[in-house]
């Protein structure tokens, strides 16, 4: 399969998060444009994720503890870990989710 991101639609999963995505059998890509300020409650789920910020500053706590981070910087979320976010400037993000999130698809 061959795909254009620039041909993805993009989806509000939530206030101020349009993504477009990217699912294969077995994972699923978000690529994230994020609005200033909206947030992503604090949450878990069973996937795996690793998220890479690619511009802007993005405030994300994992398990209780906080830090901004900046492009370049990537979080690895094991499965079951609590976590939450917010976009301190426009961002644009990458999460990456092992198994897919059917949710999003």
């Amino acid at each position: 399969m061959d795909l254009s991101l620039a041909e993805i639609p993009s989806k509000e999963i939530m206030p101020g998060y349009h993504g477009k995505l990217v699912h294969s059998e077995t994972m699923s890509m978000a690529f994230w444009t994020v609005e200033k300020n909206a947030e992503v409650p604090e949450h878990s789920h069973m996937n795996e994720q690793i998220m890479h910020v690619m511009e802007g500053e993005f405030e994300f706590t994992l398990e209780g503890k906080t830090r901004t981070y900046y492009p370049g910087d990537i979080v690895v979320i094991a499965a079951h870990k609590k976590h939450s976010g917010r976009a301190l400037t426009r961002c644009k993000l990458l999460d990456v989710f092992s198994p897919a999130r059917e949710e999003y698809k």
